[in-house]
Protein backbone atom coordinates (compact mmCIF):
# COMPACT_ATOMS: atom_id res chain seq x y z
CA UNK A 1 0.00 0.00 0.00
CA UNK A 2 1.40 3.66 -0.90
CA UNK A 3 1.97 5.64 1.99
CA UNK A 4 2.37 9.53 1.81
CA UNK A 5 5.82 11.01 2.27
CA UNK A 6 7.37 14.34 1.53
CA UNK A 7 9.09 13.94 -1.83
CA UNK A 8 12.66 14.95 -2.21
CA UNK A 9 13.82 16.98 -5.33
CA UNK A 10 15.76 14.86 -8.11
CA UNK A 11 18.76 17.34 -8.01
CA UNK A 12 19.84 20.17 -5.64
CA UNK A 13 21.01 21.85 -8.53
CA UNK A 14 19.62 23.63 -11.86
CA UNK A 15 22.15 24.67 -14.41
CA UNK A 16 21.82 27.89 -16.46
CA UNK A 17 24.15 27.43 -19.02
CA UNK A 18 27.33 27.21 -17.41
CA UNK A 19 26.13 28.38 -14.08
CA UNK A 20 25.05 26.13 -11.24
CA UNK A 21 21.97 27.12 -9.40
CA UNK A 22 22.77 25.45 -5.88
CA UNK A 23 19.15 25.28 -4.03
CA UNK A 24 21.44 24.85 -0.89
CA UNK A 25 23.22 28.07 -1.42
CA UNK A 26 19.28 29.53 -2.27
CA UNK A 27 18.70 28.86 1.11
CA UNK A 28 21.43 30.01 2.91
CA UNK A 29 20.97 33.24 0.77
CA UNK A 30 17.31 34.10 1.21
CA UNK A 31 17.81 33.16 5.62
CA UNK A 32 20.52 36.07 5.17
CA UNK A 33 18.39 38.72 3.44
CA UNK A 34 15.41 37.88 6.15
CA UNK A 35 17.68 37.97 8.81
CA UNK A 36 19.02 41.15 7.62
CA UNK A 37 15.48 42.69 7.01
CA UNK A 38 14.14 41.78 10.46
CA UNK A 39 17.19 43.12 12.24
CA UNK A 40 17.06 46.13 10.37
CA UNK A 41 13.31 46.64 10.96
CA UNK A 42 14.01 46.02 15.23
CA UNK A 43 17.45 48.08 15.52
CA UNK A 44 15.43 50.70 14.17
CA UNK A 45 12.57 50.32 16.83
CA UNK A 46 15.55 50.24 19.76
CA UNK A 47 16.76 53.69 17.99
CA UNK A 48 19.48 52.63 15.99
CA UNK A 49 19.64 53.95 11.84
CA UNK A 50 18.81 52.06 9.10
CA UNK A 51 21.44 50.57 7.40
CA UNK A 52 23.16 49.68 10.73
CA UNK A 53 22.52 45.76 10.75
CA UNK A 54 23.35 45.45 7.07
CA UNK A 55 26.97 47.14 7.39
CA UNK A 56 27.61 45.10 10.13
CA UNK A 57 26.06 41.83 8.55
CA UNK A 58 29.32 42.81 5.69
CA UNK A 59 31.43 41.29 8.32
CA UNK A 60 29.36 38.90 10.49
CA UNK A 61 28.27 36.78 7.67
CA UNK A 62 31.65 35.63 5.81
CA UNK A 63 33.02 35.17 8.87
CA UNK A 64 30.11 32.71 9.70
CA UNK A 65 30.45 30.76 6.59
CA UNK A 66 33.87 30.45 7.58
CA UNK A 67 33.03 29.17 11.00
CA UNK A 68 30.67 27.18 10.01
CA UNK A 69 32.91 25.36 7.55
CA UNK A 70 35.45 24.88 10.26
CA UNK A 71 33.25 23.46 12.27
CA UNK A 72 31.86 20.85 10.43
CA UNK A 73 35.35 19.59 8.84
CA UNK A 74 37.01 19.74 12.07
CA UNK A 75 33.75 17.43 13.57
CA UNK A 76 33.52 15.43 10.40
CA UNK A 77 37.29 15.34 9.61
CA UNK A 78 36.92 11.56 8.49
CA UNK A 79 34.43 12.63 5.55
CA UNK A 80 37.51 14.59 3.65
CA UNK A 81 40.95 13.29 5.50
CA UNK A 82 40.02 9.41 5.81
CA UNK A 83 41.08 6.80 3.43
CA UNK A 84 39.80 7.26 -0.22
CA UNK A 85 39.20 11.24 0.56
CA UNK A 86 39.63 14.15 -1.29
CA UNK A 87 40.93 16.60 1.01
CA UNK A 88 39.69 19.35 -1.72
CA UNK A 89 36.18 18.40 -0.91
CA UNK A 90 36.60 20.83 2.72
CA UNK A 91 36.37 23.55 0.01
CA UNK A 92 33.21 22.65 -1.42
CA UNK A 93 30.35 24.78 0.67
CA UNK A 94 27.72 24.19 -1.83
CA UNK A 95 27.63 20.62 -1.02
CA UNK A 96 26.58 21.03 2.38
CA UNK A 97 28.02 21.15 5.56
CA UNK A 98 27.95 23.98 7.92
CA UNK A 99 28.08 23.82 11.78
CA UNK A 100 25.57 26.14 13.24
CA UNK A 101 28.05 26.20 16.35
CA UNK A 102 30.99 27.26 14.45
CA UNK A 103 28.76 30.28 12.54
CA UNK A 104 27.95 31.67 15.55
CA UNK A 105 30.94 32.07 17.22
CA UNK A 106 33.19 32.73 14.49
CA UNK A 107 30.12 35.11 13.17
CA UNK A 108 30.26 37.34 16.38
CA UNK A 109 33.89 37.67 15.98
CA UNK A 110 32.90 39.61 12.82
CA UNK A 111 29.92 41.24 14.25
CA UNK A 112 32.65 42.55 17.03
CA UNK A 113 34.93 44.02 14.65
CA UNK A 114 31.90 45.87 13.04
CA UNK A 115 30.45 47.10 15.92
CA UNK A 116 34.04 48.82 16.91
CA UNK A 117 33.89 50.15 14.19
CA UNK A 118 30.82 51.87 14.64
CA UNK A 119 31.22 52.44 18.10
CA UNK A 120 27.96 50.29 18.92
CA UNK A 121 27.45 47.57 21.12
CA UNK A 122 27.36 44.24 20.59
CA UNK A 123 25.05 42.95 22.76
CA UNK A 124 22.64 45.41 22.03
CA UNK A 125 23.00 44.56 18.30
CA UNK A 126 22.77 40.31 18.90
CA UNK A 127 19.80 41.22 20.52
CA UNK A 128 17.88 43.05 17.64
CA UNK A 129 19.74 40.29 15.10
CA UNK A 130 18.13 37.50 17.53
CA UNK A 131 14.91 36.25 15.47
CA UNK A 132 16.00 37.01 12.52
CA UNK A 133 19.16 34.10 13.42
CA UNK A 134 16.55 31.75 14.01
CA UNK A 135 14.68 32.77 11.02
CA UNK A 136 17.55 32.31 8.73
CA UNK A 137 18.49 28.83 10.20
CA UNK A 138 14.87 27.75 9.60
CA UNK A 139 15.28 28.46 6.00
CA UNK A 140 18.34 27.23 5.52
CA UNK A 141 17.69 24.15 6.77
CA UNK A 142 15.64 23.32 3.94
CA UNK A 143 18.91 22.98 1.55
CA UNK A 144 19.35 19.73 3.28
CA UNK A 145 16.20 18.95 1.90
CA UNK A 146 17.47 19.82 -1.38
CA UNK A 147 20.76 17.77 -1.29
CA UNK A 148 19.06 15.03 0.80
CA UNK A 149 20.79 14.92 4.06
CA UNK A 150 20.14 15.37 8.14
CA UNK A 151 17.27 13.19 7.74
CA UNK A 152 16.16 11.25 10.82
CA UNK A 153 15.37 7.11 11.64
CA UNK A 154 12.77 5.21 9.27
CA UNK A 155 9.24 5.69 9.40
CA UNK A 156 6.10 5.48 7.65
CA UNK A 157 4.58 8.70 8.87
CA UNK A 158 2.44 10.96 6.70
CA UNK A 159 4.91 13.52 6.93
CA UNK A 160 8.08 11.37 6.37
CA UNK A 161 10.30 12.47 3.31
CA UNK A 162 11.44 9.87 0.53
CA UNK A 163 15.05 9.69 0.38
CA UNK A 164 16.43 8.25 -3.15
CA UNK A 165 19.92 5.82 -2.69
CA UNK A 166 23.24 7.97 -3.12
CA UNK A 167 26.31 7.57 -1.50
CA UNK A 168 26.13 6.91 2.24
CA UNK A 169 22.51 6.55 2.22
CA UNK A 170 19.57 4.18 0.91
CA UNK A 171 16.53 4.55 -0.08
CA UNK A 172 13.55 4.85 1.71
CA UNK A 173 11.17 7.07 4.18
CA UNK A 174 12.52 8.93 7.25
CA UNK A 175 11.70 11.38 9.40
CA UNK A 176 12.09 14.84 8.13
CA UNK A 177 14.95 16.70 10.99
CA UNK A 178 15.63 19.41 8.81
CA UNK A 179 12.29 20.09 8.69
CA UNK A 180 11.33 19.50 12.43
CA UNK A 181 14.46 21.98 13.13
CA UNK A 182 12.93 24.67 10.44
CA UNK A 183 9.84 24.47 12.19
CA UNK A 184 11.61 24.70 15.50
CA UNK A 185 13.45 27.72 14.65
CA UNK A 186 10.48 29.75 13.43
CA UNK A 187 9.19 29.04 16.81
CA UNK A 188 12.26 29.97 18.29
CA UNK A 189 12.20 33.28 16.75
CA UNK A 190 8.50 33.61 17.74
CA UNK A 191 9.39 33.34 21.03
CA UNK A 192 12.31 35.75 21.58
CA UNK A 193 10.44 38.60 19.54
CA UNK A 194 6.84 38.02 22.49
CA UNK A 195 9.63 37.59 25.58
CA UNK A 196 11.86 41.09 23.87
CA UNK A 197 8.42 43.30 23.86
CA UNK A 198 6.78 41.60 27.12
CA UNK A 199 9.61 41.94 29.09
CA UNK A 200 12.19 44.65 27.39
CA UNK A 201 15.34 42.48 27.23
CA UNK A 202 18.69 44.13 26.79
CA UNK A 203 22.30 43.86 27.14
CA UNK A 204 22.44 40.20 25.01
CA UNK A 205 19.32 38.84 26.94
CA UNK A 206 17.33 38.50 23.85
CA UNK A 207 20.03 36.73 22.08
CA UNK A 208 21.03 34.21 25.08
CA UNK A 209 17.42 33.44 24.78
CA UNK A 210 17.42 32.50 21.67
CA UNK A 211 20.41 30.09 21.99
CA UNK A 212 18.98 28.46 24.97
CA UNK A 213 15.85 27.69 22.98
CA UNK A 214 17.60 26.64 19.82
CA UNK A 215 19.47 24.24 21.89
CA UNK A 216 16.68 22.39 23.38
CA UNK A 217 15.53 21.97 20.23
CA UNK A 218 18.27 20.92 18.62
CA UNK A 219 19.16 18.49 21.14
CA UNK A 220 16.16 16.16 20.75
CA UNK A 221 16.22 16.55 16.98
CA UNK A 222 19.92 15.63 17.29
CA UNK A 223 19.29 12.72 18.88
CA UNK A 224 16.52 11.82 16.23
CA UNK A 225 19.30 11.52 13.25
CA UNK A 226 21.29 8.51 11.61
CA UNK A 227 24.03 10.46 9.92
CA UNK A 228 27.25 9.70 10.65
CA UNK A 229 28.56 11.53 13.27
CA UNK A 230 31.16 11.24 16.68
CA UNK A 231 29.90 9.82 19.85
CA UNK A 232 31.17 10.80 23.60
CA UNK A 233 29.80 8.01 26.16
CA UNK A 234 26.98 6.37 23.35
CA UNK A 235 25.77 10.01 22.71
CA UNK A 236 25.93 12.54 19.68
CA UNK A 237 28.67 15.28 20.12
CA UNK A 238 26.30 18.07 18.88
CA UNK A 239 23.97 16.89 21.41
CA UNK A 240 26.98 17.41 24.11
CA UNK A 241 27.46 20.56 22.37
CA UNK A 242 23.63 21.40 22.85
CA UNK A 243 23.67 21.14 26.56
CA UNK A 244 26.93 22.99 27.42
CA UNK A 245 25.59 25.98 25.26
CA UNK A 246 22.79 25.74 27.02
CA UNK A 247 24.15 25.95 30.08
CA UNK A 248 26.58 28.62 29.27
CA UNK A 249 23.66 30.78 27.62
CA UNK A 250 21.02 30.43 30.75
CA UNK A 251 24.21 31.06 33.17
CA UNK A 252 24.88 34.31 30.83
CA UNK A 253 20.79 35.08 31.30
CA UNK A 254 20.49 35.10 34.96
CA UNK A 255 24.14 36.98 35.42
CA UNK A 256 23.12 39.68 33.10
CA UNK A 257 19.43 41.04 34.45
CA UNK A 258 21.39 40.90 37.94
CA UNK A 259 24.13 43.02 36.68
CA UNK A 260 23.24 45.34 33.98
CA UNK A 261 18.60 44.96 34.46
CA UNK A 262 16.44 46.74 31.87
CA UNK A 263 17.23 47.66 28.00
CA UNK A 264 20.46 50.06 27.05
CA UNK A 265 18.62 53.75 26.18
CA UNK A 266 21.33 54.24 23.47
CA UNK A 267 21.94 51.68 20.92
CA UNK A 268 23.62 53.69 18.57
CA UNK A 269 25.41 56.58 19.21
CA UNK A 270 25.52 60.34 17.12
CA UNK A 271 28.75 60.51 15.73
CA UNK A 272 27.26 63.75 13.20
CA UNK A 273 30.12 65.86 15.20
CA UNK A 274 27.59 66.99 18.39
CA UNK A 275 26.05 69.24 15.45
CA UNK A 276 22.28 68.27 14.87
CA UNK A 277 19.55 69.81 12.57
CA UNK A 278 17.72 71.59 15.70
CA UNK A 279 21.78 73.06 16.05
CA UNK A 280 21.68 74.66 12.63
CA UNK A 281 17.94 75.73 12.92
CA UNK A 282 18.72 77.94 16.07
CA UNK A 283 21.62 78.97 14.14
CA UNK A 284 19.23 80.71 11.10
CA UNK A 285 16.38 81.72 13.74
CA UNK A 286 19.29 83.65 15.32
CA UNK A 287 21.16 84.82 12.04
CA UNK A 288 17.13 85.56 11.25
CA UNK A 289 16.62 88.10 14.50
CA UNK A 290 19.41 89.81 13.66
CA UNK A 291 19.02 90.94 10.33
CA UNK A 292 15.46 92.00 11.18
CA UNK A 293 16.94 94.05 13.91
CA UNK A 294 18.35 95.69 12.12
CA UNK A 295 16.08 96.00 9.37
CA UNK A 296 14.07 97.58 12.17
CA UNK A 297 17.11 100.29 13.09
CA UNK A 298 17.06 101.55 9.27
CA UNK A 299 13.17 101.83 8.55
CA UNK A 300 13.00 103.82 11.69
CA UNK A 301 15.93 106.35 10.55
CA UNK A 302 14.01 106.51 7.23
CA UNK A 303 11.06 107.05 8.45
CA UNK A 304 12.45 109.71 10.89
CA UNK A 305 13.96 111.53 8.03
CA UNK A 306 10.89 111.39 5.62
CA UNK A 307 8.79 113.05 8.98
CA UNK A 308 10.77 116.08 8.84
CA UNK A 309 12.37 118.51 11.67
CA UNK A 310 8.95 118.63 13.44
CA UNK A 311 8.34 114.78 14.04
CA UNK A 312 11.62 113.41 13.45
CA UNK A 313 12.85 113.08 17.37
CA UNK A 314 9.19 111.16 18.06
CA UNK A 315 9.66 108.92 15.31
CA UNK A 316 13.28 107.80 15.73
CA UNK A 317 12.33 107.78 19.46
CA UNK A 318 9.66 105.21 18.52
CA UNK A 319 11.89 103.23 15.87
CA UNK A 320 14.32 102.77 18.20
CA UNK A 321 11.98 101.35 20.69
CA UNK A 322 10.34 98.95 18.32
CA UNK A 323 13.90 97.92 17.46
CA UNK A 324 15.33 97.05 20.98
CA UNK A 325 11.96 94.83 22.22
CA UNK A 326 13.21 92.83 18.95
CA UNK A 327 16.90 92.53 20.12
CA UNK A 328 18.22 89.04 21.77
CA UNK A 329 18.26 89.30 25.43
CA UNK A 330 22.32 89.53 25.35
CA UNK A 331 21.82 93.06 24.57
CA UNK A 332 20.14 93.80 27.24
CA UNK A 333 22.88 92.86 29.97
CA UNK A 334 25.93 94.21 27.87
CA UNK A 335 25.42 97.65 30.45
CA UNK A 336 26.10 95.64 33.17
CA UNK A 337 29.39 94.58 31.32
CA UNK A 338 30.48 97.87 30.52
CA UNK A 339 29.66 98.99 34.33
CA UNK A 340 32.04 96.64 35.82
Amino acid sequence: MDIAYIPSPSTGVIHLGPIPLRGYAFCIIIGVFVAVWLGNKRWIARGGKPGTVADIAVWAVPFGLVGGRLYHVITDYQLYFGEGRNWVDAFKIWEGGLGIWGAIALGAVGAWIGCRLRGIPLPAWADALAPGIALAQACGRWGNWFNQELYGRATDLPWAVEISAGPNRDAGTYHPTFLYESLWCVGVAVLVIWADRRFKLGHGRAFALYVAAYCVGRGWIEYMRVDEAHHILGVRLNVWTSIVVFVLAVIYFVLSAKLRPGREEIVEPDRSGGKDDKGDKGDKDGKAAVGTTAEAQDKAAVEAADAGPKDSAPALAQGVVKADLRKPAVDAEAPEADKS
